[in-house]
């Protein structure tokens, strides 16, 4: 796929998740919307909702705070300049059969740094990896995945919809 296309794709896959949660989907129309691509809501709780799909087994976040930085001060920078209040929605399509779903993870910013910070081996990194293991250098055997917690489940929804932040 083209990148526009896993955007628009990785969208929609999200907003049908969050409606099988039993939750209302609004959508800004278009990828990459200000802030947020989705604001999901049940009964009087709300979220905003950011939107990032991946064909690549990892997604980029922080690459452009990295100049002149370590890994964890870009990480720190990033974070300083989110919005605390949106969820982001990672969804993969990496390795996958076109009639599989792909697989969806949902993480504050907290979690997003805490998990930049410790990919690597704790030196950090400027783009999240779902699985990968290193074959070679100092950093070989060394797994970084994404914690089973984040899946896209309907108790993690519940979770974040019942956080004041």
């Amino acid at each position: 796929m083209e990148p526009y296309h896993v955007s628009i794709s990785a969208e929609a896959f999200a907003a049908a998740q969050f409606a099988r949660a039993g939750c209302d989907v609004s959508v800004q129309y278009g990828a990459n919307q200000p802030e947020y691509d989705l604001l999901i809501k049940r009964g009087n709780q709300f979220k905003m909702i950011s939107v990032k799909g991946s064909q690549k087994g990892g997604w980029g976040l922080v690459q452009s705070y990295k100049k002149g930085r370590t890994y964890h001060q870009a990480i720190d920078a990033w974070a300083a300049d989110q919005n605390q209040l949106i969820v982001y929605c990672l969804v993969g399509f990496n390795e996958l059969e076109f009639n599989q779903m792909p697989r969806m993870y949902l993480a504050s910013i907290i979690d997003l740094t805490n998990e930049l910070k410790a990919q690597r081996r704790g030196e950090g990194t400027t783009s999240l990896t779902e699985n990968y293991t290193y074959t070679n250098g100092k950093l070989k055997g060394w797994t970084d995945r994404i914690p089973d917690a984040w899946l896209f489940t309907e108790e993690r929804v519940n979770s974040f919809l019942h956080r004041a932040a």
